[in-house]
């Protein structure tokens, strides 16, 4: 059977440090990491108009599956997570190993292209050989995420207020196209037909993927205070936050006369500033930090996922298990899966495998929602949150969509 709690082995314990305030930032930084500043230009290209729609239905569609992360998070306060979730509900090691191992691959493939992702970035701006780059940043993800839970928590805090202070100045920039945004929406809404179903459709879809970060705040569960009300608190008011700038940025791009050429460029919030006649250097630099979060975190999830599946029952070999003594971090761990973040990103194209790992975190969430709905179906304990049992049915059906929706788009239905 899953494990309740974590192995009390000092070889393998992790130290709580992290409050209600550093979690929250951290998933805020997690979630939003490259979503707002890249994929959001992919968005708009797709959903023009209707993109604040298509955040606001990928938000309610998220919004499930991170009602049921955090129940499922104070029910089973592990760094396996999903692991030890599928295998408490369903009973089975291998089922619940397969879970571990498949979301491990999807972090690691996430992070090379989170790190691919922030070269590019950086080369529009600098004049910097790609390699360089690419192992400099992940040998600071690395180091981070080695020194300490909470020191890579105060990073992510610090990154965190630097990312949403640059957003809130880019609204500020942008206020009048965002209040025109209402304008804009209520005429393509007038003029909907299928081929705006399907940029709206296909918009949601991407905008989606922005919201997932939620997932890696469910491995640090043993890393946190208080856990079983901190947890669900962290996860809602990360939501409630990129929810919110994720609805007034896309606005504030579709509001304006240059959402077409804004979408098409590289760096899309990094366009609102340039196109107003403002220096875009400082928000290009502030744009980064809060890349860097997505693939800080993909590191630290990777890593803590090895580390549950190496202390129990054989998942990975037994020193994945082993957590420093002096600073309380699964070190062999972390350098295994920055090792493999590095390769990929230096040597393996990613676009397909990219693909890939979205249809496999779809999976898992469906696997989340299922033993959600399995394990209250056995009880329901008194100190956790306890969500609508349509939730976690919810949020599997939604995910089930979302597996056939993108198997459709990879064969052309």
């Amino acid at each position: 059977m899953a494990r309740d709690a974590p192995d009390k082995n000092q070889d393998s314990h992790l130290q709580r440090s992290m409050g209600l305030p550093g979690l929250a930032f951290y998933g805020t930084g997690t979630i939003l990491g490259a979503g707002i500043f890249v994929v959001i230009g992919e968005v708009v290209a797709e959903a023009g108009a209707l993109s604040p729609l298509a955040y606001a239905l990928a938000g309610t569609v998220a919004l499930m599956t991170a009602l049921s992360f955090g129940e499922l998070g104070a029910r089973i306060p592990t760094a396996g997570g999903p692991i030890d979730y599928v295998e408490k509900a369903f009973d089975s090691r291998r089922l619940a190993v397969l879970t571990g191992w498949v979301l491990t691959a999807a972090n690691i493939v996430s992070g090379a292209t989170i790190t691919t992702g922030f070269v590019d970035y950086l080369g529009s701006f600098l004049d910097v050989p790609g390699w360089a780059a690419t192992a400099g940043l992940v040998a600071v993800l690395c180091g981070i995420s080695c020194i300490g839970m909470k020191q890579s928590a105060w990073f992510m805090t610090i990154t965190t207020l630097i990312g949403m202070a640059t957003l809130l100045f880019i609204l500020w920039v942008a206020r009048d196209a965002l209040l025109a945004a209402p304008g804009a929406v209520m005429e393509d809404l007038g003029a909907f037909d299928g081929a705006a179903a399907g940029g709206l459709y296909a918009g949601a879809f991407l905008a989606f993927y922005s919201f997932i970060g939620f997932g890696d705040m469910a491995q640090t569960a043993e890393e946190v205070k208080h856990v079983k009300t901190t947890l669900p608190r962290a996860i809602i008011i990360a939501m409630a936050v990129v929810f919110t700038f994720y609805l007034a940025v896309s606005a504030a791009l579709i509001g304006g006369e240059n959402g077409q050429e804004i979408a098409q460029a590289e760096a899309p919030l990094v366009k609102v500033v340039e196109l107003r006649g403002i220096p875009a250097l400082p928000v290009a630099i502030a744009s980064l930090f809060v890349i860097v979060n997505g693939g800080l975190t993909q590191v630290i999830t990777a890593a803590r996922l090895l580390l549950d599946l190496g202390r129990d029952d054989g998942g990975a070999p037994s020193l994945f298990g082993r957590v420093n003594q002096r600073t309380n971090t699964p070190v062999i761990a972390t350098l295994f899966a920055s090792a493999f973040v590095l390769a990929l990103a230096l040597f393996i194209p990613l676009k397909g495998l990219a693909s890939a790992t979205s249809l496999a975190v779809l999976l898992v969430f469906f696997g989340v929602n299922a033993a959600l709905w399995q394990l209250k179906r056995q009880g329901q304990p008194d100190d956790v949150p306890n969500v609508w049992r349509i939730v976690p049915a919810a949020g599997a059906v939604l995910c089930a969509f979302a597996v056939l929706g993108q198997i459709g788009l990879w064969v052309g239905v």
